[in-house]
């Protein structure tokens, strides 16, 4: 006997089509956050997020088949924030200044809420989850545009280039963040004085 297909524990069980049906899964996701931010990964889970989010736990698993889903969806709804803003780098007329708001989105994105980005970082390196994230392949992409331009200094592997200077904006962001750094300016011209001495080094 063919047994009927089981709904993926990372999906969600439905969306959201009506204004309140919206309003509630967005309460949901912003309550995740907030309990990730005061309770840690060891307090977070569905009665919690039920409860900060005034709803029954009913009402959660309407919409989330369990605390993976619902990690995987704010994740999501972070990432949908950081790339709108980090695309619209691209429309900066230089490359300099394209560059520069694409590191001042990363660091915006680090230490606007650093408790709850350090903490879904973590979540995102499970296997399970980041084969779900997506997103790394639309930021080296923009990072590629934005390299094409002619007043920065010519790669001569302009992937590679890519490839390094997400990892080492990644990498100075997660540690300021776990540092507790709270000043989105200084990290910003710290980050970019690393990309453009990579770039002109590279050249």
């Amino acid at each position: 006997m063919t047994r009927p297909p089981t709904a993926s524990p990372l999906k969600p069980r439905k969306t959201p089509r009506q204004p309140r049906a919206e309003k509630t899964v967005a309460a949901l996701l912003e309550a995740a956050a907030l309990v990730l931010e005061r309770d840690g990964l060891e307090g977070f889970n569905t009665n919690a997020v039920a409860r900060r989010a005034g709803v029954s736990i009913g009402s959660l698993y309407q919409y989330f088949p369990g605390k993976d889903a619902l990690t995987l969806a704010l994740i999501h709804r972070e990432g949908e924030r950081f790339h709108a803003e980090a695309a619209s780098a691209v429309g900066e007329p230089t490359g300099t200044l394209a560059l520069k708001a694409f590191v001042g989105a990363c660091v915006r994105q680090q230490l606007q809420r650093p408790t709850l980005a350090r903490l879904l970082d973590v979540e995102e390196s499970r296997p399970a989850i980041r084969a779900e994230a997506g997103g790394a392949k639309a930021l080296s992409a923009m990072l590629l545009e934005i390299l094409a331009r002619g007043d920065l200094p010519p790669q001569p592997r302009p992937a590679l280039a890519a490839a390094d200077l997400m990892a080492m904006v990644r990498g100075l962001t997660d540690a300021a963040g776990e540092r507790g750094e709270a000043d989105v300016a200084d990290l910003a011209r710290r980050v970019e004085a690393a990309v453009f001495g990579y770039l002109r080094g590279a050249a």
